[in-house]
């Protein structure tokens, strides 16, 4: 199972093109002009843009006249291990595109508390946006991913873990315009909480 995991990996990390790290703007009215201004990460060859649940609609309205079906996905992804990347790689064969929303650190704080998180919201989007399983990040500062959820309407919600569908936050405004909602299947074990304790107690994992 673990070199089944790791072919896994080195597929994802092979021979993709960069996909765009959006980033909902802050504080501001949702105008064109709030998130027109972009800027290029030159230190991964990322394009970074600014942007509101609006665009991300216009973006999911793009892929849906084409005929895309669109997967999302929201997390803190702090720390990033296989579980994640093993999940998003499950989550990411249900559909075409795989859309994921990632807690800001101001998000993070107030979930997981002031020691959270361990990596900054600009470099846990990069590392996202580097797997080949990722078409595109989004950066969020709500508790919940519901105002995304209703501009981007995906066709697949999914999270990983132990949960029953209906428990998945967000599920019924997917389900109430026909979507799916699916739970991917867990690495036993694996979890930055655990991750960090075995750090905290000098232990190698």
């Amino acid at each position: 199972a673990d070199i089944g995991v790791l072919r896994r990996v080195g597929a994802m990390l092979r021979g993709s093109p960069p996909p765009f790290v959006m980033t909902c703007a802050r504080g501001s009215s949702d105008h064109a002009a709030t998130y027109a201004k972009y800027a290029i990460e030159t230190r991964l060859g990322f394009a970074t843009v600014s942007a509101a649940p609006s665009v991300a609609s216009v973006y999911a309205s793009s892929l849906r006249a084409r005929g895309a079906r669109t997967v999302f996905t929201n997390g803190c992804f702090d720390l990033l291990h296989v579980g994640h990347v093993s999940y998003l790689a499950e989550a990411a064969a249900l559909g075409d595109v795989l859309v994921v929303a990632l807690n800001s650190d101001a998000s993070v704080r107030r979930l997981k508390g002031p020691q959270r998180p361990v990596i900054g919201e600009s470099d846990r989007a990069a590392m996202l946006a580097a797997l080949a399983c990722v078409q595109h990040v989004v950066i969020f500062d709500e508790d919940t991913p519901h105002a995304l959820l209703h501009a981007i309407r995906p066709d697949v919600l999914v999270k990983g873990g132990t949960y029953a569908p209906s428990e998945i936050v967000g599920h019924e405004i997917v389900e109430s315009y026909g979507g799916t909602v699916c739970v991917t299947s867990v690495v036993e074990g694996i979890s930055t909480t655990n991750i960090l304790a075995s750090l905290a107690r000098g232990e190698t994992t």
